[in-house]
């Protein structure tokens, strides 16, 4: 530093985010300065947050460099360079005798002090507001990234090719995850969910100098793996005091510490057993080191660039790797044939040396792809030359290696010779690089800097510069014009030099010489390479020495893709940098024969499976030095198994290729055998390399990373995986036939004897020719018979390795192309499978078929390991074309030429099942009778009329499974298919083998379209249709972005069609999950039936409705439910108010998804035990969406996104709420609000049912009922509110009526279609006829004929009905009565006649009586009963004209928002609508109350599942009849729902007609006073439920919500009906039976609420019995949560003047937070205030957004 002091300007950037800080760094006797933050705007969805400042101070500053090496475990503090005085420092010295524990320390307040913030947003202050935003890619948050820099001096980026790629969509508040702290300055990051501190910044001071910049962290566990290039000799770190250099460099692998090849400064983490980890990239190239401490903490010091670090989140360490190459780049897939086994040496002396070692390895049957030259080819060891006397017929060699189905593959090096070629010729690839300027240049900028390399004196390509580039790709066009081969492996690109620098030396500058030099080899910066610096066109040396094998990557690949064009080839590189996996691979460099490397080739293996570059392997047997037998016996059998498999080793020592053994020798032949199994497997190991394309998966993996819950693994590395299944466990010591082998907690199999084992530590005996070799249960492994090469072996037969798990299942996939091509992925170019085994059935599913492999390949072998020891398959007939049943036989001991048991292995031979093609293949028939879909779902089902329809017919001995079932094949197969980026399209005509549907009147369509979109990372549609013929289409518009989603790797799923039998496959990619596939038989389309089923993810299905359901979860087992809107109280499968064709599938992941057909027809849905769905409807056309969640509540909140959001309702309208239909005149209203204001019961709002009509009459008040506007006057001026309620049907008997008289002048009402009469449709409602007495003791069909007025429905589609109901609403409120909300009522739409006055419909009846009638409530009765007739004609607000029967499901959500648009405009306030019949979005305008339901008990827990199923479809606002509707209520009962419906969204008490009073007030003293104390609990929470109606009504969020959305890793809440919840944190546990003083509740960690007295329950996600006195409900607060309340009252507007506060229940980790909206609570357009709340170690953070 200089004297006076050192001006720092940094920049600390969050992507998507910027804050500024100005650090000036000052002598320790400066005082504190002034710092700026500074927030530039955000591009986000969400509201930009505030414009800041902070003022820093710096402590215990010094002269001098600030740098700092350790870190004291015990002080937390951090030692300096031993080599400058600790004192000079104005550091702590002390001494100890403890090993490795630095002396010199920094004191604890050393460092930067943050002092305060201000905010000049003008719009509010913030104590401290948030400025950084959590940014996430695909939808979870999983990866956060800040970066620290200097702001007034440009200082070196990296400039990744795939990194600057990635864009940035923050979406969470960083706040949630990300803290700064004051003092000292530091950054914390915590795990969103569990606020667990994985990374503390605040461990340590943060140093940032020009040349040293340091960085330290506490890390919450010892468990980290990665940080590279070296030689780890464990994969698991010693973090006692361990210091590794990062620097590229051309050194030998030999167990030391120092630099090598590659620079990864990139660690995982592993928290603790449940798996959940995270990993730090810094993306900087500088020279660093990094040091582990036991603290555990890492530090890191670099010495230039900037800290930009990046930190990813997983729930397993694998996801942390996916996150990692989403970032960086996932890895290419390699060639087919690469994946071969591969020679090569140094030095093969000439070409006819190569073929003799060719030669003699093809003559032992060496399974072998690959030879290699190394730099011996060419001629002087020049690139791009060839030695023209011992290579002299070089350039046919690859036609030589090619006519036996090899692949020729040469070396290039970086350095370019200045010398000429023999024979004085001129070296034409130098001179054209000079021509083009394009070597590194020495500082000057512009003097070639001259070093040594293989040929001599060289020149350094500048692979950063387009010059340097155009070079190397027109060079290497030349060569392999000359010299035909394969692929190109990459070497000495470090960069090595064999001179120190240069051949002149270095410049003494601060470049070559830094202040601060990390513990690279040598401890000089230059040494075996470049000097520092040397200029390239990305910069200095310094900053991009470490990115010349990356950048040498970048230009090999464009020199690839001019030369091998759309062939895939191979690239190897020996240095590498984060990304380079995106285009090569690597091998370990040049290791020793000898013990320890075999060993510690396997840690590096795992490593580079962490970083990306998943094509890795160490050179067999060693590249220095002679190789025993033994060792290279036993190498060949582990390199077997490395991804890259190649036997190379160098000059001057013996061969050591197989053969070179003898033939006959051991080695030999354990080779064989062992490369055999390998070419065996290859299609596994090729799907593996798929995955990694794909999903960014390991391909070798540590065994942590499969069962990270066991503590076992987390040290293991001696062993591998390949993929989840394959452990290799191999003889690494010499001399050693018996090896100690480790197998977790599963079922293995011994690939050879079969044999299983498991959770245990085992001697596995392995002679001299053996290795350890298991497969773990539930893997299905795809296989090919084996050849000497895979140019042959992809020719053979292929077949299925199946090892069952302890359930009886597996899985597996196969991805396959034809192995050479580029982009085949990205093309659609392949098959894909998957493939499962459930209940002794194995599914082959084709998932992608872009490919038909020309060598009409065939499965024919399958083997299943782990069978029981009851019954087998005997033999497989073809039903169809494409399905297998095995017949079961008594006994296990019958052989047959294609099947045999042995040992619980089942082996089926000759099967020949086509490649591409779906099968399912059966060894237990009973299984396959759960798969059938049902051919005759009407009733009385025969055989006869079953093979009418082409189906099969066969009894079962299962319950409910159906007897008449499609064949496999029944549906439509694929005509044409086309893909885009953001969708398939595809044309599909019937399968005309069998009969029509069987249904006469519905002729079925032959051909049908099916469009599949794009449309967000989340959302996808899938429709399908009749393209000729124009079809109802439902005219709900949805929210779908204009611009569908194209890239692939933003999208949560994948979708592929089968093509026979026609079905569509969404896969979740992050597990594989199919979570539809509607490639089951029974696909029909016909004009009045359309049928499809799908199989389900899972056996939990939640929603679908309106009907009541008994279990919120549904069951399975044949359950069929009909959707039609009705006027039907609930019950039992009836047919009720609503239609909301929508479910939530749980998957057994704990991921879930939603599925909406937007189809408004008449429908039922069907459940059988597969699991799998059908839906049957009788019109339109089939329009799916779906939506990925993750979570259930995502999924909520995406589907309203699609639908609308909720309506935010008025806050008085959260207020309890009174209603009976019956009162006699408005006296008795009068009554019932003075006694209930005697009681002092919290009540806000009054309604009128139709008693207030004349005569039930809209729009008109009765003469009872006169005084009820003044009433209503009185009451809203108390803050009061009144509702009252409109039914749609008119009156058309009326003389002097203006409603109805306006409607018919304004053409409003539904008509018959003008062919049949162009008239009203009458119907009869509620209305009476003029001057009548209604003797109510006649029977109800008797009162409804003689009573009951004809009625006009109004067509609320019209225009110009939304405008006639809004004026007489108007003129109601104007000259009538005032009112503050709307309730309509009778709106599915309900007639008490069928279908019109007289009961016959004009027209065809085949509407009424369809040619298939769901199974609705009097069904017999038609679709008419108690509706209008389906041929009235209704029309559209496009003119477009429509039939009843289309749109009858929409009456209800057409009804609605006409009515939400009146109340606004009339009353000027927000108000709340609440409808009986409700559709998908019709949440956006009102609420919903569960219907006429009865007073009994069941109604209680019946309510709850209703409300979490409305929950679902996007209505909030519900709730059921407090005490019930129908009949009379119990004392207990209604009690007892008193306290239940208090917490109810929509709280009212509503009975019906000739039924007692049930209001609070009407039975005594203690249930008034119970429930005065349960309302006001209520109301004192009201501040709480309003902010969770905002935030459903933002964010889609629940309100009532299930404990399966918070608490889904616990499958016990998946069926949980009897508790619920008010958004994350009140759990509301009713009591729901009679004569009940305790209750069963689940609980997690919730405090006792109960008069605001709280205290921990105790217990964490246990059943609790929970004492329920009749006077109370138990209420619990979860801990980690705050909610804000507000003092009670009488009603909303006399508490919302009261004080607030705030209830906070601490976590374990003594955390909470939560939020609080607050407006005027009615305002259509309000200015409000939203606070969320976080109280973390007793520091309160509020902050305020407007």
């Amino acid at each position: 530093m200089r004297d006076s002091f050192l001006s720092v300007r940094t920049l600390l950037r969050l992507r998507g985010w910027t804050v500024f800080l100005n650090l000036e760094h000052h002598r320790s006797d400066k005082k504190s300065i002034s710092i700026d933050l500074v927030n530039t705007s955000i591009e986000t969805d969400h509201t930009d947050y505030a414009t800041s400042s902070i003022d820093f101070s710096c402590k215990a500053c010094t002269t001098g460099t600030m740098v700092v090496v350790a870190v004291n475990n015990d002080k937390k503090d951090f030692n300096l360079f031993p080599q400058l005085t600790c004192e000079q420092r104005g550091c702590c010295w002390s001494p100890l005798d403890t090993p490795n524990v630095p002396w010199c320390f920094f004191s604890s307040n050393h460092g930067y002090t943050a002092h305060s913030v201000k905010n000049p947003n003008p719009h509010g202050k913030s104590v401290f507001p948030p400025p950084f935003l959590l940014s996430c890619f695909h939808t979870r948050c999983r990866i956060i990234f800040f970066q620290i820099f200097d702001a007034q001096q440009k200082r070196f980026e990296v400039p990744h090719e795939h990194i600057n790629t990635v864009t940035s969509n923050p979406s969470t508040p960083i706040s949630d995850a990300l803290e700064i702290t004051n003092e000292p300055f530091g950054l914390i990051v915590r795990r969103k969910e569990n606020k667990k501190v994985l990374f503390d910044t605040t461990f340590a001071p943060l140093v940032f100098a020009d040349q040293f910049l340091q960085l330290s962290a506490k890390l919450p566990s010892h468990n980290i793996y990665g940080l590279g290039e070296h030689v780890h000799q464990n994969y698991r770190h010693d973090t006692n005091w361990r210091t590794w250099p990062i620097f590229t460099r051309d050194a030998f692998p030999n167990g030391g510490t120092h630099n090598l090849y590659g620079h990864y400064p990139f660690f995982l983490c592993l928290e603790d057993n449940s798996g959940k980890s995270f990993g730090v990239f810094l993306l900087n190239s500088n020279a660093m080191e990094v040091t582990l401490q036991p603290a555990p903490a890492v530090t890191y010091r670099t010495i230039g660039g900037i800290l930009d670090f990046f930190i990813f989140f997983g729930e397993t360490p694998e996801q942390v790797v996916q996150e990692f190459e989403a970032l960086i780049g996932r890895p290419v897939i390699p060639p087919y044939w690469s994946l071969g086994f591969q020679l090569s040496r140094w030095n093969y002396g000439s070409l006819s040396e190569v073929k003799k070692t060719v030669e003699r390895n093809r003559a032992v049957g060496l399974p072998y792809d690959i030879q290699y030259t190394d730099i011996d080819y060419m001629e002087e060891k020049k690139d791009f030359t060839y030695d023209k006397v011992n290579f002299k017929d070089l350039p046919t060699f690859a036609d030589y290696l090619h006519e036996k189905g090899q692949k020729y593959i040469l070396i290039l090096d970086p350095a370019i010779a200045t010398s000429k070629l023999i024979g004085d010729v001129a070296y034409g690839s130098y001179d054209r690089g000079t021509a083009k300027n394009a070597w590194v240049t020495e500082s000057d900028g512009k003097t070639h800097l001259v070093g040594e390399v293989w040929p001599g004196e060289t020149v350094f390509p500048d692979y950063t510069s387009q010059n340097c580039i155009d070079w190397w790709v027109d060079e290497y066009d030349r060569l392999y014009k000359e010299v035909k081969h394969d692929a190109l492996w990459i070497d000495m690109n470090e960069v090595a030099n064999f001179k120190q620098g240069s051949n002149k030396g270095c410049s003494v500058n601060k470049l070559n010489y830094p202040p601060y030099t990390p513990r690279i080899l040598d401890d000089l910066m230059y040494s075996k390479t470049l000097c520092m610096d040397a200029k390239q066109a990305w910069g200095n040396h310094y900053d991009v020495h470490s990115l010349y094998g990356y950048s040498m990557v970048l230009a090999t690949e464009q020199a690839l893709q001019r030369v091998f064009g759309g062939n895939r080839t191979l690239m190897l590189t020996r240095s590498s940098f984060p990304g380079v996996g995106k285009y090569s691979g690597h091998w370990l460099g040049d290791n020793g024969a000898n013990w320890n490397d075999i060993k510690w080739a396997i840690p590096g293996m795992l490593e580079f499976g962490l970083f990306g570059v998943p094509y890795i392997g160490a050179d067999i047997c060693g590249f220095f030095d002679d190789s025993s037998e033994e060792l290279c016996r036993r190498w060949m059998q582990v390199g077997a198994f490395y991804p890259f498999s190649r036997n190379h080793n160098a000059e001057g020592y013996k061969p050591q290729d197989p053969a070179s053994y003898g033939a006959s020798s051991l080695l030999v032949a354990t080779s064989k055998h062992y490369l055999s199994i390998r070419y065996t497997l290859l299609p596994y190991l090729y799907t593996l390399f798929y995955k990694a394309h794909t999903s960014g998966d390991t391909v070798v993996r540590p065994l942590l990373h499969e069962f990270y819950s066991d503590s076992d693994t987390w040290a293991v590395d001696r062993q591998f995986l390949w993929g989840k299944y394959l452990l290799i466990t191999p003889v690494l010591d010499p001399g050693v036939d018996r090896v100690q082998g480790y197998f977790p907690d599963a079922v293995w199999y011994d690939y050879e004897t079969r044999l299983g084992q498991r959770k245990t530590h085992v001697e596995l005996f392995l002679p001299a020719d053996k290795l350890g070799l298991h497969i773990r249960g539930g893997a299905i492994l795809p296989t090919q018979e084996p050849d000497v090469t895979t140019t042959h072996s992809r020719l053979r037969p292929m077949g299925l390795i199946i090892a069952l798990d302890d359930n009886n299942q597996a899985t597996g996939e196969l991805f396959w192309d034809d192995g050479d091509s580029r982009a085949t992925v990205e093309n659609g170019k392949y098959i894909h499978y998957d493939f499962s085994v459930v209940d002794n059935v194995l599914a082959m599913d084709v998932t992608n078929a872009g490919y038909s492999d020309p060598n009409n390949l065939k499965f024919e072998t399958i083997t299943v390991l782990g069978l029981g020891p009851s019954c087998v398959s005997k033999g497989c007939r073809n039903i169809s074309s494409q399905f297998l049943v095995c017949l079961s036989l008594t006994k296990c001991d019958c052989f047959f030429s294609f099947l045999f048991v042995l040992n619980k292995v089942l082996t089926l031979n000759d099967l020949s099942l086509t490649l591409g093609e779906s099968y399912k293949v059966q060894w237990d028939s009973e299984a396959l009778d759960y798969q059938r879909v049902d051919c005759h779902p009407e009733e009385n089902s025969n055989e006869a009329e079953c093979k009418k329809r082409g189906c099969l017919w066969e009894v079962s001995a299962a319950e409910n499974v159906p007897w008449c079932f499609y064949p496999e094949d029944y549906g439509y197969n694929v005509l044409n298919y086309a893909e885009t980026a953001t969708g398939i399209r595809v044309d599909i005509n019937r399968n005309t083998r069998y009969r029509s549907s069987g249904r006469p009147d519905s002729p079925d369509i032959d051909n049908l379209r099916v469009e599949i979109n794009y449309h967000t990372g989340d959302m996808l549609q899938f429709k399908i249709w009749d393209p000729s013929t124009e079809r109802f289409e439902v005219p709900v518009p949805l929210t779908v972005p204009s611009t569908p989603e194209s890239d692939e790797d933003k999208r949560l799923y994948k979708v592929s069609v089968t093509e026979s039998p026609f079905g569509i496959q969404v896969v979740r990619k992050s597990t594989g999950t199919t979570i539809w596939d509607s490639s089951m038989p029974g696909f029909i389309f016909s004009n009045m039936f359309i049928q499809i089923s799908t199989k389900l993810s899972s056996k939990f299905v939640y929603g679908f409705g309106e009907t009541e359901h008994t279990s919120f979860k549904h069951d399975l087992d044949y359950h069929t439910w009909g959707m039609f809107a009705k006027d039907q109280p609930p019950g039992y499968k009836m047919n009720c108010y609503g239609v909301h064709p929508f479910y939530m599938g749980l998957e057994n992941t704990g991921d879930a998804h939603g599925v909406l057909l937007l189809n408004s027809n008449a429908m039922d849905v069907t459940f059988q035990p597969t699991p799998s769905l059908t839906y049957r409807t009788i019109g339109g056309i089939l329009d799916f969406y779906m939506v990925l969640g993750p979570t259930p509540e995502m999924v909520v909140q995406e589907y309203t996104s699609l639908v609308g959001r909720p309506v935010l309702p008025a806050y008085w309208s959260l207020g309890f709420q009174l209603c009976r239909y019956g009162y006699a005149n408005d006296s008795e209203i009068e009554n019932l609000y003075t006694d209930m204001k005697k009681a002092g019961i919290p009540y806000d709002v009054q309604y009128a049912d139709i008693d207030y009509m004349e005569r039930q009459l809209d729009f008109v008040l009765d003469s009872e009922f006169q005084g009820l506007p003044a009433l209503v006057d009185r009451m809203r001026a108390e803050g009061m509110r009144f509702i009252f309620i409109l039914d749609p049907a008119i009156s058309g008997n009326e003389t002097n009526y203006p409603a109805f008289e306006k409607g018919v002048a304004q053409d409003v009402f539904i008509k018959w279609p003008k062919e049949l009469g162009d008239g009203i449709v009458w119907g009869k409602v509620w209305p009476d006829f003029p001057n009548v007495t209604v003797d109510e003791d006649l029977d109800w069909e008797t009162q409804v004929q003689i009573y009951r007025s004809y009625a006009a429905f109004p067509d609320f589609f019209r225009s110009q009905t939304a405008a006639w109901w809004h004026q007489e609403i108007k003129d109601f409120y104007t000259n009538v009565m005032k009112f503050d909300g709307l309730w309509i009522d009778m709106n599915e739409p309900a007639s008490f006649v069928h279908g019109t006055v007289g009961g016959t419909c004009l027209g065809e009846n085949l509407l009424e009586f369809p040619p298939y009638m769901p199974p609705l409530e009097s069904k017999h009765e038609g679709l008419k009963h108690k509706t209008l007739c389906m041929n009235s004609e209704q029309i559209l607000s496009d003119g477009k004209r429509v039939k009843h029967y289309d749109v009858h499901n929409l009456y209800g959500w057409s009804h609605t928002k006409p009515t939400y648009d009146a109340l606004l405009d009339v009353t000027g306030k927000r108000g709340i609508v609440v409808t009986r019949s409700t559709y998908p979005s019709s949440g956006k305008w009102a609420g919903h109350w569960l219907g006429d339901n009865y007073a009994t008990w069941d109604q209680l827990y019946k309510s709850i599942i209703g409300m979490m199923e409305f929950s679902l479809f996007g209505i909030p606002y519900t709730g059921a009849d407090i005490c019930g509707f129908f009949n009379k209520a119990d004392y207990e009962m209604c009690l007892r729902w008193m306290q239940l419906g208090a917490f109810y969204p929509y709280s009212r008490n509503h009975n019906g007609k000739g039924n007692p009073r049930q209001d609070p007030v009407a039975w005594d003293d203690r249930f008034a006073t119970a429930s005065k104390d349960v309302l006001n609990i209520r109301y004192t929470l009201l501040p709480y439920l309003y902010t969770l109606m905002f935030e459903a009504h933002t964010q889609g969020s629940t309100v009532v919500r299930p404990l399966l959305h918070e608490f889904t890793n616990d499958k016990t809440t998946w069926d949980i009906h009897r508790q619920f919840l008010w958004g994350p944190a009140l759990l509301i546990s009713p009591a729901l039976d009679a004569v009940c003083s305790t209750i069963q509740m689940l609980d997690f960690f919730f405090y006792y609420f109960f008069k605001h007295l709280t205290q921990d329950v105790g217990v964490r996600g246990k059943w609790l019995t929970m004492q329920t006195p009749l006077e109370r409900i138990n209420l619990h607060v979860r801990g980690g949560y705050i909610l804000p309340w507000q003092k009670p009252e009488s009603n909303t507007k006399l508490s919302r003047k009261n004080p607030l506060g705030l209830i906070v229940a601490l976590s374990d980790s003594g955390t909470a937070e939560g939020s609080f909206f607050w407006d005027d609570g009615e305002g259509i357009v309000s200015f409000y205030i939203f606070l969320p709340i976080l109280l973390i170690a007793q520091i309160w953070s509020l902050k305020f957004f407007c």
